[in-house]
């Protein structure tokens, strides 16, 4: 890990979101034109090509037409690759994370 003054430097993320959007899309057999409701076709290509960056609302009302809480986007996003174990690796870091921030005394 690299620390810049003192405090551990930040680990540099890709950009996953588009294709942990298109990888779910695909998986539950969506269009981009069934997301007419809550989005463009436009909008949608845009997110998926990396070309646009949605807002946590819009990510929520696409995570609900693809039937899928947000923050399996999220774990997507942040996963080596768009699977399953991938994924569950994240997401396991996230709930070690939240189990220490709340086990510290503040």
């Amino acid at each position: 890990m690299t620390v810049i003054g003192g405090m551990p430097a930040k680990p540099r993320v890709s950009n996953n979101l588009p294709q942990a959007m298109k990888a779910v899309r695909e998986i539950r057999g969506l269009t981009q034109e069934d997301f007419g409701l809550v989005s463009s076709r436009t909008y949608l290509s845009g997110l998926e090509r990396g070309l646009k960056s949605p807002t946590l609302g819009k990510l929520e009302q696409i995570a609900s037409v693809m039937q899928v809480h947000p923050l399996t986007l999220l774990a997507l996003t942040y996963a080596s690759t768009p699977s399953r174990e991938a994924a569950a690796e994240v997401l396991d870091r996230v709930c070690q994370d939240l189990v220490r921030l709340w086990s510290e005394d503040v």
